[in-house]
């Protein structure tokens, strides 16, 4: 089991601040020999690619592909124009090296990133392939990207239910991914900024060994984002670790929302007033009196 620890920065966003922490782990499973899983979580971008192919292709796609992400990330201007320029790189990358020329080679690419740019920061999120983002707001969970799979086509045109596509022998093919013949442009999906919000990105080693309440469940069991990661990574290898295993949590925190909420409540308590005990035994003692008068 790897050692994970939580980090944590103080954003300006226009209006104030933001409170991020997160934490990142990978660990190969049980039954594979190498990780072709990466991931890069740092403030403003957080990503984890999901490497395939043949002999140690995977590895290179998806090493390659969160290199040139660290680069935009490091360079400090994330959008989807650099994004997908370093995407492009990544592909050329890929093409070019001599151990992952195989039409196979690719790796999947799923992540959010912070943009300040505009007159309220917002959280957006990227994907190529199988892996996925998940958002917690408000006590649900929520699957934020859409699976670029056979499995998803096949429900989304009504011809598999979401239980039958958990063990379906098409589970592993995916329709899109960063590689040498592939496009590399993402979905997109825009996510106003909310106070208490928690994120997961994961590969698919995650949701094979847990469900999306079992993700739910062990962020609900730990407050700590490097504890949440620990309790999912061991949970997923006791229930099989088939695949190597890559989960970031990140939570969102908004003072100023979080003091507007508070004040709220202190308002609402307020008006509802101190409870006069004197009064109110009276008040109890007038009614029991009422009432023996009126028998």
């Amino acid at each position: 089991m790897p050692e994970v620890s939580t980090q944590s920065r103080t954003v300006p966003v226009p209006g104030g601040v933001l409170e991020l922490s997160w934490a990142a782990a990978t660990d190969t499973g049980r039954r594979r020999e190498v990780n072709q899983d990466a991931f890069f979580a740092d403030y403003p971008l957080f990503v984890v690619a999901d490497g395939m192919g043949g002999h140690v292709g995977g590895e290179i796609a998806s090493a390659s592909t969160i290199e040139r992400l660290t680069a935009v990330a490091d360079a400090g201007l994330v959008n989807p124009k650099t994004i997908e320029k370093a995407l492009a790189r990544a592909v050329k990358d890929i093409a070019s090296h001599p151990e992952a020329t195989d039409d196979g080679t690719g790796t999947t690419v799923t992540g959010v990133f912070l943009d300040t740019t505009g007159e309220a920061a917002h959280w957006v999120t990227l994907n190529i392939g199988d892996s996925r983002v998940y958002l917690v707001r408000d006590g649900a969970i929520v699957q934020i990207t859409t699976d670029h799979s056979v499995v998803q086509e096949l429900v989304a045109a009504g011809r598999l239910s979401p239980e039958e596509a958990e063990n379906h022998p098409y589970g592993n093919v995916i329709t899109r991914a960063v590689g040498p013949s592939d496009g590399v442009k993402p979905d997109y999906v825009r996510l106003d900024v909310a106070d208490g919000d928690r994120f997961v990105i994961c590969s698919d080693g995650l949701t094979k060994e847990l469900t999306d309440y079992g993700i739910r469940h062990f962020l609900d069991e730990n407050a700590d984002p490097a504890a949440a990661v620990t309790a999912m990574l061991e949970a997923a290898l006791e229930n099989g670790g088939r695949d190597n295993i890559t989960i970031v949590v990140l939570d969102v925190k908004d003072p100023a929302a979080a003091r507007e909420r508070d004040d709220a409540a202190d308002a609402a308590d307020a008006d509802t007033g101190p409870i006069d005990v004197d009064a109110a035994a009276a008040a109890a003692a007038d009614g029991a009196a009422s009432s023996t008068d009126d028998d």
